[in-house]
């Protein structure tokens, strides 16, 4: 019986191939125009896991995504970094001066605006999914419509690739998580964590955290404020954290449960960057 895996976008989408590298070709895909029922399929069952994207190394945290994993009680499995390059596609035979809109997902244009600055005829319009885009052109024949997606996208719906790595910096990656309903633990030591960190309103509440981490050896990657909806002028902070020594981050954990407010762990993996 093959796994589950829930995605947000269609064949051909960055998140199809983390899938596809992470699951096999055997695991069935659960394709969603969103991220919300891809985070939905996974807390009732539907999928086996999810993938989601969760930051660029341009464009930097997809702030939505931090919620719906913490609303929708989900838990990190693994993460995985895909190398970027983006492809300016249309149907075969057209010049890109014939080209007057290209359609993708925002961080996709936001990534290529160098390139596409030299090119004002084109309009620019937010879509769901790069992928998508794609197979809408080929489904609909939309001529003078351009798609930025990957090499893979443009060999799956018969589309030319008029320029090639288009991004503006090209040494560019997606982070994205492997998401799951159960908090199972693999045997592997885990050496970089995701929590989240309901601090106390109080005068110097964040500097004295920090300086709790730091003493632990915790190097925090990636930090993000939210607010708390129900209690104004109180924040959460997502954070992914890395470590070498296991029992230090515990003792962390266990300080910050005692002295600065309220935890919640999404998971602890082996960080997969470089």
């Amino acid at each position: 019986m093959s796994l589950k895996i829930a995605i947000q976008g269609v064949p051909g989408s960055f998140h199809h191939q983390v899938a596809l590298k992470n699951f096999g070709e055997t695991s069935t895909i659960l394709a969603f125009n969103t991220f919300e029922p891809v985070a939905k399929s996974v807390a009732n069952g539907e999928a086996d896991f999810g993938v989601m994207a969760i930051e660029n190394s341009i464009a930097g945290a997809i702030l939505p995504n931090y919620d719906l994993i913490d609303r929708y009680g989900l838990f990190i499995r693994d993460e995985y970094y895909l190398p970027i390059a983006h492809q300016l596609m249309a149907l075969p035979g057209q010049k890109i001066q014939e080209i007057t809109e290209v359609r993708s997902h925002p961080m996709a244009l936001l990534q290529c605006k160098t390139f596409l600055a030299n090119y004002p005829h084109i309009q620019q319009f937010d879509d769901v999914d790069t992928a998508s885009v794609a197979k809408r052109i080929a489904e609909e024949n939309l001529k003078g419509t351009a798609a930025i997606a990957s090499e893979i996208a443009a060999e799956i719906y018969g589309l030319e690739i008029l320029a090639k790595d288009i991004q503006t910096v090209k040494d560019n990656f997606t982070r994205f998580i492997i998401l799951q309903k159960e908090n199972i633990q693999t045997k592997i030591l885990p050496n970089k964590a995701s929590f989240k960190i309901t601090i106390r309103n109080e005068a110097g509440g964040l500097a004295k955290l920090l300086t709790l981490l730091a003493e632990k050896k915790l190097n925090l990657s990636k930090i993000q404020s939210i607010p708390v909806i129900e209690k104004p002028w109180e924040y959460a902070f997502f954070i992914d954290a890395e470590f070498q020594d296991y029992n230090l981050f515990r003792e962390a954990m266990h300080l910050v449960t005692k002295d600065f407010g309220e935890l919640k762990i999404f998971g602890e993996y082996r960080s997969r960057k470089g």
